[in-house]
């Protein structure tokens, strides 16, 4: 697995990452917590050396199973989490709200870092943008964390650009998470120029489109309780049904050069920049290593030029978010 920086910070990763969420939050009932460690260790194996989770994942039982996964190959990896949500201590509630005050920081800081069983949170991003909360004061409260040797580099996600240029110019921004993939493409407007000029790196989540890009669902395909994807207009089957002409066109391609819908949408997203590295999560074996093979396939100019043609021809159905969570990005 060949590494990438996250823009000009020095933070050294695997080219493709490993989004930890599904293995306990989102996509139905947790999985078999012994599998999950047995794949967070493939992975390493294997070369992954960035894995992304957040304390709300689950809540916190996402972060404590990455503590109990890698504490062994600590030394190895980079491990991400977030701040920025009120969370109900017990567990039993996902959120209530959002808060960055800088108090909640330092708290949720010293309570990874317990879970993730590390002396050191790598890359602490703000989660989502708190609207009651100066990003100055954030940045600047992260920044006192990074002098004191609990956090080594600041990130936000789906942040606006303007307000990723007033935190950067309090505590230096390592990296930016938002979603992107051939399915969704806003970053490309604003957000990429934008951290190419100040040398931030991007972390794509979702980048096979929460699985649709795969090509293992079509419009029948049943979600079960808990699975978030039942509750986004882009999942209606309507929307699936219009949306599976692009994953055909992807497989065709695919069956051109010898890979799957999935590896072609990851190598799409890392031929875009050398400091973009895509967040794939999986809970199975076969397609941790299908991921993770996609890193060693190059698109030809053509090839490019064959799925921007698909792109254009091929609207995508539905938008991403319902409103009231769409309303938390881009702030």
């Amino acid at each position: 697995m060949q590494t990438r920086l996250l823009g000009r910070s020095g933070l050294a990763v695997s080219a493709l990452g490993l989004g930890c969420m599904g293995m306990s939050f989102m996509y139905g009932p947790p999985a078999d917590r012994a599998a999950m460690i047995a794949l967070l260790r493939r992975a390493v194996e294997r070369g992954v050396t960035f894995f992304d989770t957040a304390e709300v994942y689950g809540p916190f039982t996402n972060e404590d199973l990455l503590g109990e996964a890698l504490a062994p190959l600590r030394d190895r990896v980079v491990i991400a989490t977030k701040f920025g949500f009120r969370l109900d201590p017990t567990g039993r509630e996902r959120w209530s709200g959002l808060d960055s005050r800088p108090e909640h920081i330092r708290a949720v800081a010293e309570a990874s870092l317990k879970r993730l069983r590390s002396e050191v949170i790598d890359l602490f991003y703000q989660h989502r943008v708190d609207p009651a909360v100066p990003i100055e004061e954030v940045a600047g409260t992260v920044g006192e964390l990074i002098r004191e040797g609990k956090v080594r580099h600041f990130g936000l996600s789906e942040a606006a650009p303007a307000t990723i240029r007033r935190a950067h110019a309090v505590q230096a921004v390592t990296a930016v998470q938002s979603e992107y993939s051939l399915w969704w493409r806003q970053p490309e407007a604003e957000l990429l120029p934008t951290l190419e000029e100040l040398g931030i790196g991007f972390v794509p989540y979702s980048p096979l489109g929460r699985g649709f890009l795969t090509g293992a669902i079509d419009a029948a395909t049943p979600f079960g309780e808990g699975d978030f994807r039942a509750q986004l207009p882009r999942f209606t089957a309507e929307a699936r049904t219009a949306n599976l002409a692009l994953v055909e066109r992807l497989g065709a391609i695919g069956r051109r050069l010898g890979a799957s819908p999935a590896q072609i949408a990851l190598a799409w997203l890392l031929a875009q920049k050398p400091w973009i590295v895509p967040i794939p999560g999986t809970r199975k074996p076969e397609r941790l290593e299908e991921n993770i093979a996609a890193a060693a396939l190059t698109l030809s100019a053509a090839d490019q030029a064959e799925i921007a043609a698909a792109l254009a021809a091929i609207p995508v159905e539905g938008d991403r978010y319902p409103a009231q969570l769409e309303a938390l990005t881009g702030r």
